[in-house]
């Protein structure tokens, strides 16, 4: 009832509200920047190139022109060509975004300058639910401010969608993209700004058909050059549409402003995963041993509810800000397994057929508010406020098993393996109260602007955990509620220093916090979590924090160009690793009760080139190219000796060339995109994932003043990913490098080209 009504008081109260506003005050304030036109954003002739912020915070900006032409589906799709974001995600796919290389969960994500809650345990948000058709510009914040949320020690990628000064008329889209398993998915949009009443108002719709089919291919061997065990054949295909909703209301009264925003993304998406596996690598029915269908059906919602109101007040500017954000996730997954031991014994030894299904139901809401006031007493400007979000978050996974004799292949598999029965019932919830009072001071002149200041997030968590495993002793009632306060003081300085006309230096210093993943903090004893070995959790996890420094230079280059360079410090306290308690597991001698706790510390550090430009100085005009390049690095002292941060590439390189043809009323552009190595050390296994080279073109044809028709195809170079794995019985064997009871497998992930045509037609 709260969701409906929220929903219904956003459609109707530009309305209401612009009656009231005609009624009162015919005198409407103009905006600082008019709309840009709809042909100037979608016809859009010419070369486009990143923009830097005038800021005192270090902010890259990478407006919606600039990724517009290769067409990307999501956010995650555009943000592979901006600096320093890598992803581990499947060939094809852009999922949690790595700032810096580091994992999701160091990286905040933002959505019109707000966080938005994900469905991931880290507080990660998969950016691939964002359809790019609403984002209007990408920003990379490399260091936070005091009146934005600490929790970025990678840094922030605030997503900013269309809102009501984003342009003026509107436009349709229409599209389809081909696949490399002969599949089609369509897309279309429409999107309109204009005046309405004493305010302008701007709505999107938009539906995108998404596919990601792939093959896989596994060795396993008894050790590195060792023995082939088995392979394993595997298709992966990924299938879905987003269905979205974007608007936007602004009006101004003399000089006060009042801003109203709402948007709506639906995932609905279906994962079919098909495998065989055979022995010793041979493919026939005599070295069968597994056959194995998985399925998983995901319908997710994200939407949010924004309103901003801003008034004079005490000779100075008051902002009030509401907001009301949510996730829910429902997925079913079930995983049928026909097994296969080849030795003539029936089950329960070994042969036989297993269904598992699992039933995942995930909501995630957020209730968040601010009050701050700014104030300009000449050199110095002075701001505090206070920030509020309340969290409640409830999750829970019913777990069901069958089991049945089967014969050895190739007898005929059966599909009915007898009732399901309940194994497990996960059910937790989470409250999580944050109020974060902050303080700010900033000042600028011809030479300089600077800003510095303090915030303290204090944080409420509650845990309540009424998880069952049929079969286990239930959660003693004393653990079943965990209940956590912590506060951080969070200081932060920015300066920007105009060195000459077109050149300036960006410093900032500030310290950031990782708060730990909410599986991590339950006192919930898992069994058999790693291998033969059992993990609990820990309620008494300290945050991670980090003091970070950026130094960093940008070059205007004539009037569109710009170049810059960055390094980056951060050194990690308190880091979360697992630790072996050594607690004897419930497997009996040999096995160990795992956990989780703060070990020490780390560093990472690195260096952030980007460059794009038009070639006029060599009398191209008319051509524009574009550079980044980030070399990473960190180390981390673990129970084996020192690593990098997991899974943080090496490096990631993106460089591309736009050339536009006036006389034609043509364009076309060629990009090309490399992730570095990334390895992860973990209790048990190892792995190094590698990925090959992504290679995209466009091609556009301009139609007057109102039509665009573009050609675009990704993935040309059939891109592939590879992972290593070193997997161990035990730490004994992993610090021996004993593969005894391990294995080495090899996974090679492939994807064929897609192509895609695209027509905007702008009225």
């Amino acid at each position: 009832m709260t969701k409906t009504l929220l929903f219904a008081l956003t459609a109707v109260a530009p309305l209401a509200f612009a009656a009231q506003a005609w009624a009162a005050d015919e005198a409407i304030a103009t905006a600082a920047d008019e709309p840009a036109t709809v042909e100037e954003l979608v016809i859009n002739p010419g070369v486009t190139f990143r923009d830097r912020s005038d800021t005192a915070a270090p902010v890259l900006v990478y407006d919606q022109e600039y990724f517009q032409r290769f067409e990307p589906v999501s956010a995650g799709d555009a943000m592979k060509r901006v600096p320093s974001v890598t992803f581990l995600s499947d060939v094809l796919e852009s999922d949690g975004a790595r700032l810096r290389g580091l994992d999701p969960a160091y990286t905040q994500i933002l959505i019109n300058g707000e966080q938005v809650p994900g469905a991931n345990a880290d507080r990660s948000f998969f950016v691939d639910r964002i359809p790019a058709e609403l984002v209007e510009r990408i920003e990379i914040v490399r260091s936070p401010s005091a009146n934005r949320s600490g929790d970025a020690v990678a840094g922030a990628l605030n997503i900013v969608m269309r809102d009501a000064y984003s342009l003026d008329g509107g436009y349709i889209r229409g599209g389809a993209a081909y696949y490399d398993d002969g599949k089609w998915a369509g897309s279309g949009g429409l999107v309109w700004g204009g005046q309405v009443g004493p305010g302008r108002l701007l709505i999107g719709l938009g539906v995108q058909g998404r596919r990601s089919p792939k093959e896989k291919l596994s060795k396993r061997y008894d050790a590195p050059k060792g023995t082939l065990l088995n392979i394993e054949d595997q298709t992966d295909v990924r299938d879905g549409t987003d269905y979205s909703f974007n608007a936007s209301y602004e009006v101004n009264i003399g000089t006060s402003e009042l801003e109203l925003g709402a948007f709506f993304v639906r995932t609905d998406r279906l994962q079919d995963e098909d495998s065989i596996e055979y022995e010793d690598g041979i493919r026939d029915n005599a070295h069968l041993t597994l056959v194995n269908d998985n399925d998983l059906d995901i319908l997710t919602d994200n939407y949010a509810l924004r309103g901003r109101y801003a008034f004079d007040m005490l000779g100075g500017r008051t902002k009030v800000k509401l907001g009301y954000a949510a996730i829910i996730d429902d997925q079913f997954e079930f995983e049928d397994e026909w097994e296969y031991q080849r030795d003539g014994i029936p089950f329960p030894e070994d042969d036989r057929f297993t269904r598992d299904t699992a039933k995942t139901d995930l909501e995630d809401t957020e209730w968040t508010g601010e009050l701050s006031h700014e104030q300009d007493f000449g050199l110095v400007g002075f701001e505090f406020g206070v920030q509020y979000k309340s969290k409640n978050r409830d999750l829970r996974i019913l777990e069901y098993r069958a089991r049945t004799t089967i014969p050895n292949a190739p007898a005929p598999r059966p599909t009915l393996p007898g009732p399901l029965v309940l194994t497990s019932d996960g059910n937790v919830g989470i409250e999580e109260t944050r109020l974060d009072p902050y303080l700010m001071f900033s000042g600028k002149n011809d030479f300089m602007r600077w800003e510095g200041g303090v915030r303290f997030e204090t944080t409420r968590t509650t845990i309540t955990d009424d998880s069952f495993v049929v079969g286990e002793d239930p959660i003693p009632a004393d653990q079943r509620v965990t209940e956590r306060e912590t506060g951080i003081l969070l200081p932060s300085l920015n300066a920007r220093f105009n060195v000459t006309d077109s050149g300036r230096i960006n410093v900032s210093l500030a310290r950031t916090v990782r708060r730990p993943n909410f599986d991590q903090v339950q006192p919930l004893t898992l069994v058999e979590e790693f291998g033969d070995d059992d993990f609990r959790g820990n309620p008494d996890l300290e945050p991670e924090t980090a003091w970070g420094v950026d130094l960093g230079y940008e070059q205007r280059l004539g009037s569109k160009g710009v170049f810059g360079v960055n390094v980056f410090y951060r050194d990690v306290t308190d880091l979360i690793e697992v630790i072996n308690t050594q607690e004897e597991g419930s497997g009996g001698a040999g096995t160990f009760l795992y956990s989780v706790a703060n070990v020490g510390d780390g560093k990472v550090w690195g260096i952030e080139f980007d460059l794009s430009t038009p070639l006029g100085f060599m009398g191209l005009d008319d051509t524009g190219v574009f550079l980044n390049y980030s070399w990473l690095d960190s180390e981390i002292t673990d129970f084996v000796g020192d690593r990098k941060f997991n899974s943080q590439s090496d490096y990631v390189f993106n460089v591309g060339v736009i050339q536009d043809l006036p006389t034609w009323n043509a364009a076309f552009g060629i990009t090309y995109r490399k992730q570095g190595d990334a390895l992860s050390r973990v209790e048990l296994e190892e792995v190094k994932t590698s990925y090959g080279g992504d290679l995209e073109i466009f091609v556009e044809k301009r139609f007057g003043k109102n039509l665009v028709i573009r050609l675009t195809g990704q993935n040309l170079l059939d891109s592939s990913k590879d992972e290593n794995f070193d997997k161990f019985a035990s730490r004994a064997n992993q610090l021996a490098r004993d593969y005894d009871d391990g294995e080495y497998e090899i996974e090679t992930e492939r994807a064929g080209p897609v192509f895609q045509i695209v027509a905007r037609y702008a009225f």
